[in-house]
């Protein structure tokens, strides 16, 4: 199916199921244990093994001499593969740097040997037997030195030979100004911690190879699993049906399963391979280190004349930038403008994907600076960022948002918050010990089409079955799906049986960037409009005028039991969902605003989150329930960032050294007393057939820097330096 003109009235529309609260589908298997994750396919594998991976312990660097006798001498040891036995690896697409490493070292905790054995315990015990003499080689750790002789680079959203975005004459009309801001801002390197680490199980059958994985993207770790053990991609099978969380960490194929198929290759088993939490940070990816600065030039009336956002992160030499300046190129007006980036060469583990990668990080910096040019003009910051709303691209005028509601999700939020009650002057509400402060800050969040197939089958009882390869990382997408084929077939809800995560399934967008629910309920919806062509057709309907309700099909004075259409066998429809120009005629995004109450400990400095709001406009929500877990969820993460969530770099050897969750802290429920999430009616006809966009990164996307301004409003100290510590302000609170 070609979505090419925008979405007339269809049956998604009835909003009988979609749209309505439904409890997850799948949630009583995960509750009753009964869910299997990556490490816990067991059926079939009465013979599997446990395999441990042998990281590097240097940063930069060429193995010398490995010695792998004892450890291939250990009690219950099968196999150990290093790079001299494995031979030689290709690289995946998406893949930055090679998963296994020797003898070249591109970063610290690289995977350079798997250890086989018949128990976790002896995997275990083994692979410390390993061992590796290097010779260590320079390397650049430190952001702000290798900035200094960073290169611009492109942003992935403009020119390829672009690489600075420029609309007007930004310096000229910068030094006009009547009202200037010059500010500099840091994030740090941040760690996804999901809950479930990164787990494979391989299994071989002569040169067919099976794996269980823990992947958002089931199509893209088939191709780049293919690509590394340079084998054709139809000889794997690759399986991901439950995640336990991803956060784009899960996005590319990881060690874990390069490790499981080449030890399981080795030793003639079935193999496990969990990657121990102190592994992750170092050996897979993370949310690269930023160093933004930003300018903004105003009349005095509070009217942007002149923005400029500039940042640079690093990475591996062959990655990318984290583009903390796209929000910046769409979210305000302004006629005069500029964006750039630069990438520094580091030699630190892989920089990749990161919930709402480029936009969180750089909303922590822009929506901080916006309050503070607020604040220089005597305005409200609510109605600052009114004041410099636009309903079309700011770079192409010609092209305008397909839907923006950003002013209203701002005046809905402060009517619901209380914002009236905020008191401008800094450091001027005590409640008892306490210093409390109000921030805000705007969301923003491109939707992204995305190419998504499906195969719906309407089998003899009356059934519905949904295949596709889209993974459910804990964000509701069995419901989701279940929900567009019950509207679509006109059964209930548990009706229909959703199979995922199989690369046996057609090929959908996956989970990550906030594409992934839109994208997949609208490939369902595509395969369901064959499927209601079979089943009309099956009964000698006008698939046209065919109404699919209660069960049944009806056409003009006749009606028949949907399950009539296959009293012959199964029908089956299979289809995709691709997309046209109107990405390009129209700007698709999402918009929110969060506001955030702290309160601050005026005598110990300890900041505590009293309560938060979000406020989304998102297309149509498909399921509220798993949409305000999702939202809730990204305000958590975003406190996260703005308080405690850093990976501490080692600068002289060149590695994480808080590379667990008992030194890299996060949130927690009690972190938080108060969450509300309000989603605003829309439904955007350009986006897709369901008029649908996504809501899991909108709610991230601005929430540092709500925590930050509401930490300043509640105590005069402005912090430009994530994460918000006590240390960075302590000494400037108030006196007692």
């Amino acid at each position: 199916m070609k979505f090419s003109e925008p979405a007339t009235h269809n049956p998604i529309d009835a909003m009988t199921v979609v749209g309505r609260p439904h409890t997850r589908v799948e949630g009583p298997l995960k509750v009753t244990g009964r869910a299997p994750y990556a490490a816990e396919h067991h059926e079939g594998l009465d013979d599997l093994a446990y395999g441990e991976i042998v990281p590097a312990t240097i940063a930069k660097g060429r193995i010398l001499r490995i010695d792998l006798d004892a450890a291939r001498a250990a009690p219950g040891v099968l196999a150990v593969v290093s790079a001299g036995e494995a031979g030689e690896l290709g690289k995946g697409k998406t893949n930055t740097v090679k998963l296994m490493g020797g003898p070249e070292i591109d970063h610290y905790h690289q995977a350079i040997a798997v250890v086989v054995a018949e128990t976790f315990e002896e995997a275990r015990h083994a692979a410390r037997l390993v061992r590796v003499d290097y010779a260590t080689d320079e390397g650049h750790f430190d952001l702000a030195e290798a900035l200094a002789e960073a290169e611009p680079c492109t942003d992935a959203n403009a020119a390829p030979a672009d690489e600075e975005q420029r609309v007007g004459r930004f310096e000229e009309a910068f030094a006009a100004a009547a009202v200037t801001l010059d500010a500099q801002y840091a994030t740090p390197d941040q760690s996804h911690a999901m809950m479930e680490p990164f787990a494979s199980i391989a299994s071989w059958d002569g040169d067919e190879l099976a794996l269980w994985t823990s992947s958002q993207m089931v199509a893209w770790g088939r191709r780049d699993l293919a690509a590394t053990l340079k084998m054709p991609k139809e000889k794997i099978r690759f399986r991901s049906p439950y995640v336990g969380g991803g956060f784009g960490g899960k996005l590319f194929l990881r060690a874990d399963a390069v490790m499981a198929a080449l030890g399981a290759k080795a030793a003639g088993r079935p193999v496990k391979v969990t990657m121990p939490r102190p592994l992750i940070p170092n050996n897979t990816t993370h949310r690269p280190a930023t160093r933004q600065r930003i300018r903004i030039g105003c009349e005095p009336n509070g009217r942007i004349v002149a923005i400029a956002h500039e940042s640079g992160s690093g990475d591996q030499p062959d990655g990318g930038p984290e583009a903390a300046v796209s929000q910046t190129r769409l979210l305000y007006a302004g006629a005069n403008r500029l964006t750039a980036l630069r990438l520094a060469i580091l030699d630190l583990p892989e920089g990749n994907s990161m919930r709402a990668p480029g936009e969180a990080p750089g909303m922590m910096a822009l929506e901080i600076a916006v309050d503070e040019m607020a604040e220089k003009l005597g305005m409200d910051p609510v109605a600052f960022r009114i004041a410099n709303d636009t309903q079309v691209d700011p770079e192409k005028p010609e092209r305008p948002f397909s839907q923006r509601q950003l002013v209203r999700c701002l005046e809905d939020g402060a009517r619901r918050f209380g914002w009236w009650r905020r008191v401008p002057q800094p450091a001027s509400v005590r409640e008892g010990r306490w210093l409390v402060g109000m921030g805000v800050a705007a969301a923003f969040r491109n939707h992204i089409a995305m190419k998504s197939g499906a195969r719906v089958r309407l089998t003899r009882g009356g059934g519905v079955v949904v295949e596709t390869d889209m993974t459910d990382i804990g964000t509701g997408s069995y419901t989701i799906l279940a929900q567009t084929a019950a509207e679509m077939m006109g059964v209930p809800v548990g009706a229909v049986t959703v199979r995922l995560g199989d690369s046996a399934y057609p090929v959908s967008a996956g989970s990550g960037g906030q594409f992934g629910a839109a994208n997949a309920t609208s490939g369902v919806y595509a395969a369901c409009v064959k499927l209601r062509e079979a089943v009309a057709q099956a009964l000698g309907f006008n698939s046209a005028e065919a109404v699919f309700a209660g069960g049944r099909v009806t056409s003009g004075n006749r009606s028949a039991a949907l399950a009539e259409a296959a009293a012959g066998g199964d029908l089956s429809g299979e289809d995709r969902i691709e997309y046209g120009d109107l990405d390009e005629t129209h700007q698709l995004s999402t918009f929110g605003a969060h506001f955030v109450e702290v309160g601050v400990d005026a005598y110990t400095g300890v900041a505590r989150v009293r309560r938060m709001l979000a406020v989304c406009a998102a297309g149509r929500i498909l399921n509220p329930v798993s949409a305000r877990s999702q939202v809730i969820g990204a305000m958590t993460m975003g406190v996260g960032g703005a308080l405690m969530e850093e990976l501490v770099v080692d600068t002289r050897y060149g590695f994480f050294v808080n590379h667990d969750l008992a030194g890299y802290e996060v949130p927690v429920h009690a972190d938080i007393p108060h969450q509300d999430v309000v989603f605003l009616d829309e439904a955007d006809d350009k986006a897709n057939p369901m008029k649908a966009k996504g809501v899991g990164e909108l709610g991230l996307c601005g929430v540092g820097a709500a925590v930050a301004n509401a930490l300043y409003n509640a105590t005069g100290v402005r912090v430009r330096d994530y994460p918000i510590t006590m240390d960075k302000y302590l000494d400037r609170l108030p006196p007692v």
